[in-house]
């Protein structure tokens, strides 16, 4: 059975929510604020990213040990 990094995926789940408090800090400073409207979504943007590249990091190495497993 593949190995899971609980550490990636925490980060992951951290990075998403940051990303929510962003974008209700973008949503809350539309109207009075654009350009730190702007500047909250360009972070939640990163922090999807981020986001993303843990979980596909967990995701192959999952892959790739199952493989390994089966070939063994």
């Amino acid at each position: 059975m593949p190995q899971i990094d609980v550490n990636q995926l925490s980060q992951a789940k951290a990075n998403v929510a940051l990303t929510e408090e962003l974008l209700t800090k973008a949503i809350e400073k539309a109207n009075s604020d654009p350009t730190l409207a702007e500047e909250a979504i360009k972070q939640a943007s990163n922090e999807i990213s981020n986001a993303l590249t843990a979980v596909t990091q967990v995701q192959k190495s999952a892959q790739a040990q199952s493989q390994s497993i089966v070939t063994e």
